[in-house]
């Protein structure tokens, strides 16, 4: 049973810096369900920016869920957000774990950024260390 079918890390600006899926044949599938999520992200850091709670929270939780998936999305001190689409038949999937997939990918984003080769801002080009070292990871890890 695969857990995440989709990652994805989308600017500042909300342009596409990297996305991954998994079949790859529903990849504008999964562009698609990234892009809509973007609206429910803005929405919760607005929401979490005019609330007095603890505003380091990254993590955002669900999205929102649908008939075939469960969207997740996480947002860096710096605005670029992550979203994880999960299986919905992966009951057993727990809240720490989605936190705990995110914490990688942000580890292996940092990695990326702090390459001197690399232009922030430019979409992630290191195919081999990014989606090596982390989706197929992720994808591989919960199954």
């Amino acid at each position: 049973m695969n857990m995440a079918v989709c990652i994805a890390v989308i600017a500042k600006e909300n342009y596409p810096l990297y996305i991954r899926s998994v079949p790859s044949q529903n990849e504008l599938k999964f562009h698609y369900t990234v892009h809509t999520s973007l609206d429910v992200v803005e929405e919760k850091i607005s929401a979490v920016g005019k609330s007095l709670g603890d505003q380091r929270e990254l993590y955002l939780g669900l999205l929102y869920p649908t008939e075939d998936y469960r969207v997740y999305g996480y947002v860096t001190n710096s605005k670029v957000k992550f979203v994880i689409v999960v299986d919905s038949s992966n009951t057993s999937l727990r809240d720490n774990e989605i936190r705990s997939m995110f914490r990688k990918l942000h580890n292996s984003f940092t990695d990326v950024m702090c390459n001197p080769f690399h232009n922030p801002g430019d979409p992630i080009q290191s195919k081999w260390v990014f989606a090596c070292e982390i989706c197929l990871e992720l994808v591989d890890d919960y199954n």
